[in-house]
């Protein structure tokens, strides 16, 4: 077993650490249309925040940063073409950027194969169903050299026996949900009554299918019991196990002189993460009729309840690795929680050939004034990508672990970020009602509606009070416990630590 002591040099090994940024980023898959359907399907959100972190980071950043992007996905296939395709992506954004140019000093000073050689595309295979795979997983990234698969072309093909010596983000975007189809004539009422916008954001005629279990595949040879819920695993518990064990690449020392931010842990949401679509007797969803909102809304409680006061025990509990030397000296991660929107993908139970009336429905809410449609992965992508490029300094004045940052979009198509309101959290875990930041939102010429608190609310939605932000952090503390007590479970059934 190679070390990471026996790494070869990695191209941007020469940059100062605080020009260097790591992001692992889980499903970025692309999404391949079905024959004969006459339609373009988006790429997956994890597909678009890579897009987007190339052209903001390239933007945003000196022209002498790197960005090392590790997207996952489930074979050497599928981790070829997403190599390939933001490959792609990062040279037309460098070669066609006129700010880039202009940074730069003029044509005559600028080569856009240098700038695109500062992005540095790794995708290692990850299933996030399989418990001794994370674990694995987890452990050849903080302990051994990564390298591309074989038969590339190009910079990325050089990629071979390469450290990761830290990871700056982890966006925990992959998820799985299954649904049957829709009862359109309930459908048909639910618009005729409640509205066109109201009905896209929060439909109730999607038909659910219950959750697998993983119990019973081969592939895993889990025991019969406990149970494990295949949804429940691929969107949550999943991300949480390779979080803690990413801890050593998470953590940064407690150094006055350092000018590395603290490692992010970013989740992703829906908004159709409902109060009433889950129970914190079930979190896995296994006897619920919607699994993936309940895993949805159980990512809500384990992202904005990480900091406060309730949890501290099991988040402590968490934090903690048996290696650990001096866990007080350590500077631990913050979590983050974004959702995308609606995206127009194949996550919506209509067949190929409706997703064109399905485009157009949610087209047509954005043109009536709907901030959450953001339409493709690329504007959907643009709240987690700003959480892993934004400054921790202005993350914090934002107070960012308390809010559900979601991902929105005007009528000039511009993508925008948007604070969501959590069900008996509000927008940022205080008595507060939509007017708190209307004033702040004034301040933004030509966007003031979409980012008013008011705009994009449910019809039924109430303000939180005292007594549902104890609820909260109350139910925010029991599925932390429930986590742990799993996580240690499954540890030991399995006999891995």
């Amino acid at each position: 077993m190679a070390s990471k002591t026996d790494a070869d040099r990695a191209p941007w090994d020469a940059a100062p650490a605080h020009e260097q940024l790591f992001v692992l980023i889980t499903g970025a898959n692309r999404v391949t249309a079905p024959e004969l359907t006459f339609i373009l399907l988006p790429s997956g959100i994890g597909l678009g925040i890579g897009e987007r972190l190339i052209d903001e980071f390239l933007a945003t950043r000196s022209l002498t940063s790197h960005l090392i992007l590790i997207p996952t996905t489930r074979s050497v296939i599928k981790s070829t073409q997403t190599i390939q395709h933001l490959r792609a992506h990062a040279n037309k954004a460098a070669r066609t950027s006129k700010a880039l140019v202009s940074r730069a000093g003029g044509p005559e000073k600028y080569n856009w194969e240098d700038t695109a050689s500062r992005i540095h595309i790794l995708s290692p295979q990850l299933d996030l169903c399989d418990i001794k795979g994370i674990y694995a997983f987890a452990e050849r990234l903080c302990d051994e050299p990564l390298s591309n698969p074989a038969g590339l072309q190009g910079q990325d093909a050089e990629l071979q026996n390469v450290r990761i010596p830290r990871l700056d983000s982890v966006i925990c975007n992959a998820a799985y949900g299954s649904w049957v189809g829709v009862n359109y004539p309930m459908a048909i009422w639910v618009i005729m009554t409640e509205g066109l916008i109201n009905s896209v954001t929060w439909p109730t005629f999607k038909i659910p299918k219950p959750t697998a279990l993983l119990n019973g595949r081969p592939i895993y040879n889990y025991p019969a019991k406990p149970k494990l819920g295949e949804v429940f695993c691929a969107c949550v518990f999943g991300h949480y196990l390779l979080s803690r064990k990413l801890l050593p690449l998470l953590t940064r020392p407690k150094t006055s002189e350092s000018l590395v931010a603290p490692g992010r842990i970013i989740w992703s949401s829906s908004i159709e993460a409902h109060r009433d679509v889950f129970n914190p007797d079930d979190i896995q969803g296994l006897l619920r009729e919607h699994p993936y909102e309940s895993a949805k809304r159980l990512t809500d409680y384990i992202s904005l309840s990480y900091n406060l006061p309730a949890v501290e025990d099991f988040k402590e509990s968490f934090l903690s690795l048996d290696e650990d030397e001096n866990p007080d000296e350590k500077i631990q991660p913050e979590m983050y929680l974004t959702h995308p929107g609606i995206v127009a993908n194949d996550f919506f139970p209509v067949p190929w050939y409706l997703m064109w009336a399905y485009r157009l429905a949610i087209v047509v809410s954005r043109w009536l004034g709907s901030p959450w449609h953001t339409i493709d992965s690329y504007t959907g992508a643009k709240s987690a990508a700003w959480l892993a490029l934004q400054g921790q300094e202005e993350l914090d004045d934002a107070e960012a672990d308390r809010v559900k940052w979601g991902s929105a979009s005007d009528g000039r198509l511009r993508a925008l970020i948007k604070k969501t309101e959590v069900e008996g959290w509000g927008w940022t875990g205080r008595v507060e009602g939509p007017e708190a930041d209307d004033a702040a939102a004034a301040g933004e010429e030509g966007i003031v509606g979409i980012l008013r608190r008011s705009v994009g609310r449910r019809r039924d939605a109430a303000d939180p009070t005292a007594e549902s932000l104890a609820e909260f952090e109350e139910v925010g503390a029991d599925v932390w416990e429930q986590l742990e007590e799993l996580r240690e479970e499954w540890e030991e059934i399995l006999e891995i630590s």
